[in-house]
């Protein structure tokens, strides 16, 4: 990073698309090795899982409408619901085997990034062996955050849930004409305020890796701090986060309709989509990882907790082997002037 610190904080939305850019541009050596080795098979992971769960549902209705042509209780019909337990087996034995790829080369890939682009500002010798040598010491940290947030997303989505129901019968004790007025607005508003809420929270849970890889923090002490952070700056970071959202929906999108519906292409076609949509899927997620950190670095700035580079330097640093992150103290930094 060419920026000193102070400069970070007047940093938009071009500002930090183009710090990011530069930051993987300037080293595109290291950045490549981390993909191939991590945030290649992460993309290939997500795209592959989406081919084989379409697979197998068609083979599950396929057989549903099968074993319907049958009368309950027949020799067929047991026959057919065998086949049917052992389809649904199947298919969540590889949900259960994507998530659990995904969540490792996921964290991995968030610690190897992480790990980078603070080594970058700190103006270390960043290697790809050096990183490697640092990951699998840092992802644990990452695996309490991650855990943390699967929970206050669990809980975001009850409560969405029960908000909907419970203002659902208040609507329905409304008088027939209102209903109808508010059934037009109610489904849409109700979509927008939970659009809005998950990218938030999204959000947090981002910047909270970052949080948990750089500073003594860790599950939602590491959220709260990052949910202090990213006041003053939580517009830029959730239309960050929403458009890089959106692209990844809009890849996987592409995916199932042109590679896995088969669409109007050939097999030649189809391949080279889906050669294209991973192209394009791990370069959205190199592109998201240093983004986050990037912000991490902007909201620092922003709060004027000016980051001691030679104390952040220290603490990336393996000593005896174990990885040693930034004390409190070291990251609860003094006030600056701007």
């Amino acid at each position: 990073m060419d920026r000193e610190q102070e400069d970070m904080q007047f940093l938009g939305l071009f500002g930090i698309y183009l710090e990011s850019f530069k930051i993987i541009f300037n080293f595109r050596r290291t950045f490549t090795k981390i993909t191939l080795a991590l945030i290649l098979p992460l993309s290939f992971i997500f795209l592959a899982h989406i081919d084989v769960s379409e697979y197998l549902l068609r083979k599950i209705i396929r057989t549903e409408n099968q074993r319907d042509r049958f009368q309950e209780g027949s020799y067929r019909y047991t026959k057919l619901s065998d086949v049917l337990s052992s389809e649904w087996a199947a298919f969540w034995l590889v949900k259960f085997i994507y998530f659990t790829f995904f969540l490792v080369f996921s964290l991995l890939s968030t610690s190897a990034v992480v790990y980078t682009v603070a080594s970058i500002y700190t103006g270390r010798d960043v290697t790809f062996k050096k990183v490697m040598s640092v990951v699998p010491k840092v992802w644990k940290r990452l695996m309490v955050t991650f855990l943390c947030a699967f929970l206050a997303f669990f809980l975001y989505n009850v409560v969405a849930v029960l908000t909907i129901i419970v203002l659902s019968i208040i609507i329905l004790s409304f008088p027939t004409e209102y209903i109808d007025k508010i059934d037009q607005f109610f489904p849409f508003v109700i979509m927008i305020l939970y659009t809005m809420g998950f990218v938030y929270m999204n959000v947090v849970w981002q910047l909270a890796s970052v949080v948990s890889v750089l500073e003594d923090m860790k599950g939602f002490k590491a959220m709260t701090k990052s949910r202090n952070l990213i006041k003053g700056k939580m517009w830029i970071a959730m239309v960050i986060f929403f458009k890089l959202n959106l692209a990844m929906i809009g890849i996987q999108i592409l995916f199932e309709r042109v590679v896995v519906r088969r669409g109007s292409f050939g097999i030649t076609g189809r391949l080279g989509f889906g050669f294209l949509c991973l192209l394009m899927l791990f370069k959205v997620f190199l592109f998201g990882l240093v983004i986050q950190t990037v912000i991490y670095f902007v909201c620092k700035s922003y709060h004027h907790e000016n980051i001691d580079k030679s104390s952040l330097s220290d603490h990336l640093e393996v000593y005896l082997g174990e990885y040693v992150p930034l004390k409190s103290k070291d990251v609860q930094l003094e006030q600056f002037e701007v």
